[in-house]
């Protein structure tokens, strides 16, 4: 499954908001350097998609607030 992450680093708390089926919304308190975001962006998914974290994996906008994200 592909979905659409609108990334939000540095925020006051962690959470995930479904946008629609396929555009979520991801707030995580890491900064926004050296990928502690994306990790901790792939973690809150893992989270609620209950799947592991090596099945979550960004496919494209690593460098971006705008991602896709791939979940086995």
């Amino acid at each position: 499954m592909k979905i659409f992450v609108k990334a939000k680093p540095g925020a006051k708390k962690e959470e995930v908001l479904k946008i629609d089926e396929t555009h979520y919304a991801v707030s995580v308190k890491a900064p926004a350097t050296e990928g502690k975001s994306n990790k901790a962006i792939i973690k809150a998914l893992a989270k609620h998609f209950n799947a592991s974290v090596s099945c979550v994996n960004i496919l494209s906008g690593r460098a971006s607030r705008q991602k896709i994200v791939e979940i086995l």
